[in-house]
Parts: C-alpha cells; sequence; structure tokens
C-alpha cells in the first residue's frame, strides 16, 4: 500500500480532498501531530486558515468512512517553542522527518518545504497552485452599480448602490444566521488563499482583511464584535487625472510642484480613487511610483510597486523607499502616529510625497498634524492639501510660512512666526496657525460675528487668570482686553507694583484692565428629562427651593430671555400654558433646549 505523508500546507489548500475526488489518491495518508498542534494553534488564535485546516481534516475522515483511504496520525506533538517558532521551520522539520522514517512520499504545496525535502533525499510529490477559475460566494450580492455590501449575522444584507456622494442603501430579504455568515468569510478567505493574485493582508484573532481581486474584504467576529460581519468594498469606477478636468494651474502644481500633497475627505468621499489616478498619471509621464497601503487595494499597473505596511516595520519601508529612491510615493492611507512620522520623515529627507486621509474638513487635515511635528515644519511636510467631496475636488489650500503679526492684532512686537493656509483658487488668506500663549492654535482669519482670534483670545486669557477664582474677559479691541475679578483676588492678579500684571501682559501680548466682578444671578438649569418641572391642565410649575420664595427668576430659553416672575409660596412658578411665553417655554423644553431660570 503506498504511503503519503500530508504537509500542513496541502491541508489548508484542501488539497488532498480534491485529488481524492478526483482519483489521483488513495492509499494510506499520515498526517503528523506537528500538523494537528500547528492547526489548533491557528485556530485558538482566531486564524480563519487554522478552521480551514480542521475543516479539511473532517473530510478526510469522511472519505475514510467510504473506504476511499486509510487515516493515520502519527509522530510526537511539538512542544511551545516548536509551535511558536513554525514559520522558521520547526513545524516543517518534524514533517519531513515523518516522511523519511515511514519512507512515505511526502505530499507538499510549499516550495521552501519541497527544495528542503529534496536536498535530504526524500521522496516527493509536489502540488503547484495553479491559477483556478474562482468566484466569491460574496459575489452574489454585487452587480455593476453596487459599492459595498455590509452583511450581519441575524440581520438583513445591506447593499450600497450608486457612488460617492450620490448611493442609497437597499437592504435585501436575505436574513443570515451566523453559520451562513461564517461560511461566507470561510469561502472568502479560503478562495483569497487560492487565488495567486489575491492575499490575506491582516489575520488577528478577531478580525480578517483580504483583498481578492478588485473586492476588499473585511471580517470582523467575536469578540472584537458582538456577531460575525463581513463588509465587502468594490472600486465602481477607475478614473484618470483628466476625468477630474483639474484647473491648469492645479495640474501644473500636482505635475512639477507640490512635493508634499494631501488628500483628505470623509469615509468614501473618492480619496484614494484621487490618489490612484495621480499614481497612474506619474507612470504614464515616465516616473518611478511606489505606494504604501494598509490594506493593499490600490487598482494600480503593474509598473508601480506596492508595498503594505502589515507586513513589516516602518523602518523597514523608510530603509526600502530610500534606497529605492523613487520619484513619487503614495501613502494610502496615514491613520496613527507612526503613519504621521514615516510621512514627515519621507518629505523631511526630500521625497515627492502624496498622503491619504480622513478629515471632515480640509483645515482638519492640517491640525492632524499639529503635535506630531513642529509646527513650523508643517509647510515643509504638507505644501498643498485638496479636500474631496462626493467624488469630486471641493476645495484646494496651500500652505507658507511667514514672519508677522497676526490678523487681529496691531502691534508690531506681537510679529511671530504664521503658517498661512490659503485657497489655492483666489490666493485668500483663510487660516493662520501660530503660538499663542503655551498653545498652537488654528484660526479662521473671517469668522461670523467678528474675527476669532477674539474667542480664542477670550478663552485663554481666563485660563491663564483661573488661578484666581472665578474670571471672566471681555476683548475691548485687538489689543487691550478687561478682566473681571473676584475683589479679594485683584490685588493679587496686580501684584507689587504691577509686576504680576506686567508679566502676564507680556507672555500674553496684550493690554489687561482687571476690574471688580460683579455678583451674579445663581443659575438653575431644567430640561424635559429633570422631575422639577410639572404640568397641570392650564400650567406649566417649575418647583424651586423653599429659599427663592418672593425672589425674581429671569427664564431664558437657548440663552433669550423670555420672561421675569416672582417665586411664589413653596417655590413654587406658574405660567400659563397656552400664553405665548408659555408655548415657547414648553416648546423649548419639549425640544430639550438649553431652558435656564436665573435666580
Amino acid at each position: 500500500m503506498e504511503k503519503y505523508v500530508l504537509d500542513t500546507s496541502v491541508i489548508i489548500e484542501g488539497i488532498a480532498s480534491n485529488l481524492i475526488k478526483e482519483k489521483k489518491l488513495k492509499g494510506k495518508l499520515i498526517v503528523t501531530n506537528a500538523s494537528i498542534a500547528e492547526l489548533e494553534n491557528q485556530a485558538n488564535n482566531g486564524l480563519e486558515i487554522g478552521f480551514i485546516g480542521l475543516e479539511e481534516l473532517q473530510k478526510l475522515q469522511e472519505f475514510q468512512k467510504k473506504k476511499k483511504i486509510i487515516i493515520e496520525f502519527l509522530g510526537p506533538r511539538p512542544n511551545l517553542s516548536q509551535i511558536q517558532l513554525a514559520r522558521s521551520g520547526e513545524i516543517d522539520a518534524l514533517i519531513r522527518s515523518m516522511a523519511h522514517d515511514q519512507k512515505a512520499v511526502l505530499i507538499t504545496a510549499d516550495k521552501v518545504q519541497a527544495a528542503s525535502a529534496k536536498a535530504f533525499g526524500i521522496e516527493l510529490k509536489f502540488i503547484e497552485m495553479k491559477k483556478p477559475e474562482l468566484k466569491l460566494m460574496l459575489e452574489q450580492y454585487f452587480d455593476k452599480d453596487t459599492m459595498s455590501v455590509h452583511i450581519k449575522e441575524k440581520c438583513h444584507v445591506a447593499v450600497k448602490r450608486g457612488h460617492p456622494g450620490s448611493w442609497k442603501l437597499e437592504k435585501l430579504k436575505d436574513k443570515l444566521t451566523s453559520k451562513q455568515v461564517q461560511e461566507l468569510a470561510k469561502d472568502a478567505v479560503e478562495k483569497t488563499r487560492m487565488d495567486p493574485g489575491s492575499f490575506v493582508e491582516i489575520s488577528r484573532r478577531g478580525s480578517t482583511v483580504a483583498q481578492f481581486r478588485d473586492y476588499r474584504i473585511v471580517i470582523a467576529k467575536p469578540p472584537i464584535s458582538d456577531g460575525w460581519e463581513i463588509t465587502v468594498i468594490r472600486p465602481i469606477k477607475k478614473l484618470n487625472i483628466d476625468d477630474y478636468n483639474l484647473p491648469e494651474s492645479l495640474f501644473e502644481r500636482i505635475k512639477n510642484k507640490a512635493q508634499g500633497i494631501l488628500i483628505s475627505g470623509e469615509t468614501g468621499s473618492g480619496k484614494s480613487t484621487l490618489a490612484q489616478s495621480i499614481a497612474e498619471f506619474y507612470v504614464k509621464i515616465g516616473r518611478i511610483t511606489k505606494t504604501v497601503e494598509s490594506p493593499r487595494d490600490l487598482q494600480l499597473s503593474d509598473e508601480i510597486t506596492q508595498y503594505s505596511k502589515n507586513f513589516t516595520t516602518s523602518e523597514e519601508i523608510h530603509d526600502i523607499l530610500f534606497l529605492s529612491r523613487p520619484d513619487n510615493i503614495i501613502f494610502d492611507e496615514i491613520r496613527d502616529t507612526p503613519d504621521f512620522k514615516l510621512y514627515i520623515d519621507l518629505r523631511l529627507a526630500g521625497s515627492s510625497c502624496i498622503g491619504v486621509l480622513h478629515s471632515a474638513s480640509p483645515i482638519d487635515a492640517v491640525q492632524r498634524f499639529i503635535g506630531r511635528t513642529e509646527t513650523g515644519m508643517i509647510p515643509s511636510v504638507v505644501d498643498t492639501l485638496i479636500f474631496i467631496e462626493a467624488g469630486k475636488i471641493k476645495k484646494v489650500l496651500t500652505l507658507k510660512m511667514k514672519v508677522k503679526v497676526p490678523s487681529g492684532m496691531v502691534e508690531q512686537d506681537l510679529a511671530r512666526p504664521v503658517v498661512e493656509v490659503r485657497n489655492f483658487e483666489d490666493n485668500k488668506l483663510e487660516y493662520e496657525i501660530y503660538s499663542y500663549g503655551e498653545e498652537t492654535v488654528v484660526i479662521p482669519v473671517e469668522a461670523e460675528g467678528g474675527t476669532a482670534v477674539n474667542a480664542m483670545a477670550t478663552k485663554l486669557i481666563e485660563q491663564e487668570f483661573r488661578r484666581y477664582g472665578n474670571v471672566k474677559a471681555e476683548l475691548l479691541d485687538s489689543n487691550r482686553v478687561r478682566v473681571y475679578a473676584p475683589k479679594s483676588k485683584i490685588g493679587e492678579i496686580i501684584g507689587r507694583e504691577g509686576s504680576n500684571i506686567d508679566f502676564i501682559e507680556k507672555k500674553l501680548g496684550i493690554s489687561i484692565d482687571v476690574e471688580e466682578i460683579k455678583e451674579r444671578k445663581e443659575s438653575v438649569s431644567y430640561n424635559i428629562s429633570e422631575t422639577k418641572k410639572q404640568e397641570t391642565k392650564k400650567h406649566l410649575v417649575f418647583k424651586l427651593e423653599n429659599k427663592y420664595t418672593k425672589k425674581t427668576a429671569d427664564f431664558y430659553v437657548e440663552d433669550e430671555f423670555i420672561l421675569s416672575a416672582i417665586v411664589g409660596i413653596d417655590g413654587e412658578i406658574r405660567i400659563n400654558k397656552k400664553s405665548e411665553i408659555g408655548r415657547k417655554i414648553l416648546d423649548g423644553v419639549d425640544m430639550n433646549k438649553k431652558v435656564e431660570i436665573k435666580i
């Protein structure tokens, strides 16, 4: 009887069961306990391949019951260090040793294992993986207009149809059980591993991220999520840079001038699609272009090398990029601090980079760099920011460093380094970034209701005086402020011969007047969830503490004065519900607005 030893790769890929079905394999199949231990370890760590391998062994048991093969489990169980060093070849060595001792044929789909077996003179049957015609079970939910499919156990399958900025969510009749979702997940991982052009990007205990051709598949499962969940995303249309109808000035900037470009926008806005089109444009004009991705889901031509952050460290990618000297680097996408540090380092070393990151507004993308690098270095890292909305370029900003007096300030001795953020289209100054006190602030140059620097200055001044108690600041003009403080603290604030207030004025760069704060009314807030509001058939009744009896109470809705009323006996205020004032207060309470009674 012929004897075969099955390598772990053959078990995971389902090759043995396929060979038996095709009547190309029969006799005694030896499975080493080392392979079982490796699969169990993978399954215990929540990796899909472990479960796939164990299910393959169950199929082989079914064939044994039908007397098509004989299965035997032999060999010592590996120790913990051998399991942990499986990737270094410890388990493979045990499998080869079993084939040698049993004088059996080793069946493997692993090229390294095959080469090692040949070196030891072990009889070998190497199964080279051929590109199969594979189709995912998940593809049944896609048509030409489907952007993504969202599946969760015990829920209806939801599909997004349309394109970025114009899509609708449809719920299908299918309501899948946990077992059905797991089958879809298993099918996706299994076929991804079998397809040479696809790969499993991340495989963790509670999540798996796979790229099957054009489909990005994200699988979440307990304990990470409260149930099995699959999200499948597919690009609808591949655009080139001409499809964006860029102004000539912006096109030239992307082509020749911009060295640090950020593409930002909300989820699904089309950021990666634009980055993809720019990458292809760079290749078209003869530039060496590489990408750093996580996961590798950009659909790019073969001339562009795609590096994955999930299989190596930032340091290794850093070394590869510097040594290979690409003309342009696409970073999709910048998520956490190590990503920002890598992008910053690449830019400061002179690399031409395009970074992709999430932000709710254009300036938010710049703010994400604050605290991760010196403020003065930001224009050296980012010189152009492109904000995408609904697949279209909504706004382009440029960044430049200047030494100047910030907008809203007038005294020349307040000059400081300022990062100007301008609208690329009309060169209009929109934001300024600079140090104010101990903080780095981002100030809109124009804002509703006056300059935004006033509000920021007021806030920072109140923070500076907080240690003196309840202090309020009022900005009188662009370089003068009045501070209201308790009478007992005024002397301490001014200091001996004004030394303390002089020090604070120089620190904040603004003239300060100090006055006594007047006693303010006590404020009590009510909303619909509080029980102090009661209703009768005709009245709203507000029950306050008895100590407020016969005192005047002012009613405000969203800081708008409504009426004054005298607190009655037992601390009650009664207001006719049908009166105009009563309706205003009732509407405010019912709509969960801020309703205040100031005593």
